[in-house]
């Protein structure tokens, strides 16, 4: 298939097509013999590139966040000469530092970041821990936020550049949920994984906040399965760990685990 066919066939929309075809043209450069790489690229759209490289054949690559579990990676195409162990990543961490009371969130170091007019796809995963903060950005935007990201909500920082072989993510807090629903459809399913009523988790879905295995979903009634991610802008995320038989009163039993 043609470059053409193949955005038809798996761009699901325009905003995918305009990412699938961008990613196209650094799989033509990589088959010319020089290395290329996208910018960092969110969990869903990751899973639209796979979807391209595969329909393309399978062409050399990898995925790269920084840290095995990180969310948003980057995806390098390889040449036929390059090795995966020789590839070097674009990208840095920087370590920040506020000595102030504080509570600093994932939000507040976005908003500052964005606010120097830096697009997103140029930044990675943000690790908040207490009293500090670590941020994978490009190589080449390092020099200018060492300089200019003195401050995130209303604390000043200290930044310093981290090799990335010293990057620490914070472990990941999760509330175990054990419920049960009339029938395992999307918004039954959110509203136990978000404490929501069903009717406020169906508006959620039909207001395209929701995404299902980093998809956007519109159909409340959208079977979900075991395995299966659910996040909500400004709820965060949570997932389906287990889907059990049925409760004495004929309800599904579900456990979940919601990303705090």
């Amino acid at each position: 298939m043609n470059k053409t066919e193949l955005l038809d066939k798996i761009a699901q929309s325009p905003e995918e097509r305009l990412l699938l075809s961008r990613l196209w043209d650094k799989v033509e450069q990589a088959r010319r013999g020089t290395p290329a790489h996208t910018g960092f690229l969110s969990m869903a759209q990751q899973d639209a590139a796979e979807r391209f490289l595969s329909a393309a054949g399978h062409p050399r690559h990898l995925f790269s966040g920084g840290f095995p579990d990180a969310e948003r990676k980057v995806c390098a195409l390889l040449p036929d000469w390059q090795e995966e162990a020789d590839w070097e990543p674009p990208f840095t961490a920087l370590h920040c530092r506020w000595l102030s009371e504080e509570k600093l969130t994932h939000r507040d170091f976005l908003g500052a970041i964005l606010g120097q007019g830096i697009d997103r796809e140029k930044v990675g995963d943000i690790l908040v821990s207490q009293g500090s903060c670590d941020l994978l950005v490009f190589r080449e935007l390092a020099p200018f936020l060492l300089q200019n990201l003195t401050g995130a909500g209303r604390a000043r920082l200290r930044v310093e550049e981290l090799p990335l072989d010293r990057l620490t993510p914070p472990p990941k807090t999760v509330k175990v949920i054990h419920d049960t629903v009339s029938t395992p459809r999307l918004d039954a399913v959110m509203a136990a994984g978000f404490s929501l009523s069903r009717g406020k988790a169906a508006e959620l879905i039909a207001a395209g906040k929701v995404e299902l295995d980093h998809r956007p979903c519109l159909k409340s009634d959208r079977t979900v399965g075991q395995g299966a991610v659910l996040t909500c802008r400004g709820l965060g995320k949570c997932v389906v760990t287990q889907v059990g038989g049925l409760s004495k009163k004929g309800r599904t039993i579900l456990t979940l685990e919601r990303y705090l």
